[in-house]
């Protein structure tokens, strides 16, 4: 896979952790929303050290499409039948709140930071997205119903959110970073307490807040219950046309599009990890038939850990781990969430109120329809016929002929070919035989 946004670039390098330091706060996981947390600490004046497994950014971040908008699906009727307007306006408020504050920090980061309308179309359901500009007007945003879209097709409707962004995420990342106390190569492997070992040191903290895309801790909060991962690919092509705008299809597992500098960038082929799904043929289907003269430069999959009410989970990691916080469960929209964290995790490990808190929080109810489909592939893959086991909790690994990798249904561990850990939350690599 060739990925776009680490081309060209020349990452900030850190130290090793050897030995033993001590620190108010503790961030592991050195993605988007690990960077925001340390550095949203520091701007507080809280002591702060990050610890990245492996390279800051190198995860999942550099494979987002990093889209800047409130704009998340059809989600806000959503919230309102299941949380009541109060807790989606919260929700709402919180992204558009995140997207603000992302332009300030690209004044002094460069990244180029480009506003751009957000579009969410359809090809059929226009009353869908017709309830769904209402529901978003309602809760205090004039989100504009259209059928007017810069899409070589025609659409049956569209909701626009004027006022939204896009930039570039590791040039951001990488400036953000400097100046942070960050150690790299850092893998945590136990924490005790507040208290974290790696394999050549420890980090003593009062806080620790777990950014690692996936909560690795399983004896807590359940998380391995409440979060599925879902990959997607995307290809980037020259001598396409500029849309304008980022736009994405409001049907289940649809195309989603953005430019930038020249390049158009076609994401889609969703699926669950470990699960068949349609790959890179649906972006290079959808790119033949509406831009048959452009040209595929770039190509990569991505995976976002997708929680089970659309929400993700923001706070106390579980009432059985004092002082210890969480931010996951993304779903396709981690550029604003990750800040949207960072806000609400720093007032919390500060002992402030913090008012979009409620609406993330990680101890609400998990009875939906979508914490059965996890129980159930769980379930299922457990009694799979196999010795090939993902090091996490043992469930049956998949062979994903498209990556040349071992993919887990369950909770989204991947390895490559001879075993080696790809994606958490396994945490060390699993024993595949040789042949497939």
């Amino acid at each position: 896979m060739d990925f776009l946004w680490p081309k060209g670039l020349t990452p900030p390098n850190f130290p090793t952790l050897r030995g033993e330091v001590e620190t108010e706060v503790l961030v592991i996981g050195g993605g988007m929303a690990g960077i925001l947390c340390a550095l949203q600490l520091q701007e507080a004046g809280i002591s702060c050290v990050l610890a990245e497994g492996k390279r800051i950014g190198g995860g999942i971040t550099k494979g987002t499409t990093a889209v800047l908008t409130a704009q998340h699906d059809t989600l806000y009727q959503d919230l309102v039948k299941r949380f009541g307007a109060e807790k989606a306006r919260l929700y709402l408020n919180a992204n558009l709140q995140a997207v603000e504050r992302l332009r300030t920090l690209s004044q002094r980061i460069p990244c180029d930071f480009e506003e751009r309308p957000s579009v969410m179309y359809s090809l059929r359901d226009r009353p869908l997205l017709e309830r769904e500009a209402e529901t978003v007007r309602s809760l205090g945003f004039e989100a504009e119903f259209t059928t007017e879209t810069s899409l070589p097709f025609p659409v049956a409707g569209a909701v626009r959110y004027p006022g939204m962004a896009q930039f570039h995420p590791m040039k951001f990342l990488y400036g953000a970073a400097r100046g942070l106390h960050i150690y790299e190569n850092t893998f945590i492997q136990t924490l005790d307490g507040t208290t974290a070992y790696s394999e050549h040191g420890r980090i003593r903290a009062q806080k620790v807040i777990i950014t690692t895309h996936y909560p690795f801790l399983n004896s807590r909060g359940l998380y391995f219950m409440k979060l599925y991962q879902q990959r997607s690919y995307v290809i980037a092509l020259e001598n396409a046309p500029d849309l304008g705008c980022t736009i994405e299809d409001a049907a289940e597992n649809g195309i989603y599009l953005r430019n930038y500098q020249g390049l158009l960038l076609i994401g889609g082929g969703d699926h669950r990890t470990g699960k068949p799904g349609g790959g890179f043929a649906v972006p290079r289907a959808f790119a033949r038939r509406y831009f048959p003269n452009a040209k595929e430069k770039y190509a990569w999959a991505n995976q976002d850990c997708v929680s089970l009410d659309g929400a993700p989970y923001i706070g106390a990691y579980s009432a059985g781990l004092p002082n210890v916080y969480v931010a996951s469960g993304f779903n396709l929209w981690g550029m604003t969430t990750s800040m949207a964290a960072a806000g609400i995790l720093a007032d919390l490990v500060s002992g402030r109120k913090n008012p979009f808190a409620p609406a993330f929080r990680p101890n609400r109810s998990a009875l939906t329809g979508q914490l059965f489909v996890n129980m159930g592939t769980t379930l299922l893959d457990f009694v799979t016929p196999t010795t090939k086991r993902c090091s996490h909790l043992g469930c049956a690994l998949k062979w994903n002929p498209e990556e040349h990798s071992w993919d887990c249904p369950c909770h989204g561990s991947r390895f490559d070919e001879h075993g080696k850990l790809i994606d958490n939350p396994a945490g060390k690599d699993s024993h595949v035989e040789a042949g497939l």
